[in-house]
């Protein structure tokens, strides 16, 4: 029996949920597993960085909503209440302010 030519790609991280259907609508085969709670948190950190790194790199609309993507999967799976953490942020905002002044600190300077 010949032996077809081929070439396989090691991945090893977090995909989106249809990404193992569209391998295979493009004629290629997917092997996956289903992550356990522990693995899975690890992989959302990770793809996380992932993004960050694209979106530095590229700086596109794309790249900035697969990191929202990421950030809503996280708290989906951390069970954050996106009430309670629009209402953190916005404290946080009204006490310490934004990054629209584009301020740059460059030292301190301690008092006598």
């Amino acid at each position: 029996m010949k032996r077809e030519n081929k070439q396989v790609v090691k991945y090893n991280k977090l995909v989106r949920d249809k990404i193992p259907q569209i391998i295979e609508k493009n004629g290629q085969g997917a092997i996956i597993e289903i992550a356990s709670k522990k693995e899975y948190e690890e992989k959302l950190k990770e793809k996380l960085l992932e993004e960050v790194k694209e979106f530095l790199k590229e700086g596109s609309k794309e790249e900035f909503a697969d990191i929202l993507e990421v950030i809503h999967a996280i708290g989906k799976y951390k069970q954050f209440n996106r009430k309670e953490i629009e209402f953190i942020r916005k404290k946080k905002l009204e006490e310490r302010g934004g990054f629209q002044k584009r301020i740059i600190l460059k030292e301190t300077v301690k008092g006598e």
